[in-house]
């Protein structure tokens, strides 16, 4: 195999190398989502389209943006479905769920440091201005947050993040500065991609960087997206739909258990934007950072880089030590 052929394949592993891979990735997910009409959601002029409109798009565009990148990672990657996160085994609900409950649980905290300041005054309870009960109204946010919560974690993290940790590892860099500079580009995409977020500034998407570290702190440590898929689908939910704050700059609400008159000053509070671009919210990412450190070590005796996100093990290989360790 010639010189340039080896820029493009890796004829140990029997697939495109790494940088090819995300590009046509990248290709399959736009193609995809023009082939079911959704790609102008990424676009989308929100005054022209109700809040259900805009969750059905989310909801169908994260079923493509799922459904193609795990058919990229298993064609393109020649990897399993728990090689991207997803091993659904009974520990990896388990974290699931502290996930979940740590995702609520800061966003309670922010509420209540704002609501003891006299920051936020709440002004109705169960509010809803749509047309059908609370019960149901409350459904469809729910359904979006879901979707953004998988899309996105299996996306940036699961695939993004360790595709481009195994294509840096090599000499001088080695896996744990591969995995370092992976986690940093990967949360840099994370809030470049939402810099177009209404109310969006600088100071919003850096702290939105600052979130995708965050976010990709218990994969880098544990392999997972278990953590980070938790933690945000309840960030997301209980922010807007249980607290009625902003969310990344979104604050159209139209169903809140709780809903808010926003004050206080912005640099804290994040102002039009939400929690993520003020300092409480920093605070709360600084705080759920530890509690995600205290969990990996309680949970598996110890912390540190899930090398594995930068090693490459082929199914062939993986079912010859499954079979090896049967036999001993």
């Amino acid at each position: 195999m010639n010189r340039i052929s080896l820029l493009f394949w890796s004829p140990a592993d029997r697939r495109l190398r790494a940088l090819w891979r995300l590009v046509l990735h990248l290709v399959l997910v736009v193609v995809a989502l023009f082939a079911i009409g959704t790609l102008p959601l990424l676009v989308r002029e929100e005054q022209e389209k109700s809040f259900a409109f805009v969750v059905v798009e989310v909801a169908l565009s994260g079923l493509v943006v799922v459904a193609v990148t795990l058919l990229a990672a298993r064609i393109l990657d020649r990897r399993t479905v728990s090689d991207v996160g997803l091993q659904f085994t009974s520990h990896w609900w388990r974290d699931l769920g502290y996930g979940l409950f740590l995702g609520a649980f800061l966003m309670l905290l922010v509420f209540l440091f704002e609501l003891a300041l006299g920051w936020v005054t709440v002004e109705d309870y169960l509010f809803t201005n749509g047309s059908v009960p609370f019960g149901l109204a409350i459904f469809w946010p729910l359904t979006l947050y879901l979707a953004v919560g998988i899309y996105e974690e299996l996306l940036l993290r699961g695939y993004h993040f360790k595709n481009i940790a195994e294509g840096l590892s090599f000499r001088p860099l080695g896996r744990k500065r591969a995995i370092l500079l992976a986690w940093l580009v990967s949360s840099a995409v994370f809030g470049l991609l939402h810099a177009g977020n209404p109310n969006a500034t600088v100071v919003s998407t850096v702290n939105l960087f600052l979130a995708g570290l965050f976010l990709g702190l218990p994969f880098l440590l544990t392999d997972e997206l278990a953590m980070p898929i938790g933690i945000h689908i309840t960030w997301n939910f209980f922010q807007g739909n249980v607290f009625g704050f902003p969310v990344s700059g979104t604050s159209d609400l139209e169903t809140t258990f709780i809903a808010v008159h926003q004050g206080g000053p912005d640099l804290w509070t994040g102002g039009a934007f939400g929690p993520e671009a003020g300092l409480l919210g920093l605070a709360a990412i600084a705080v759920g950072s530890l509690l995600i450190v205290w969990w990996v070590k309680r949970t598996r005796g110890a912390v540190g880089f899930a090398l594995s996100l930068a090693e490459y093990q082929s199914p062939a290989s993986t079912e010859s030590v499954a079979e090896q360790s049967t036999v001993e």
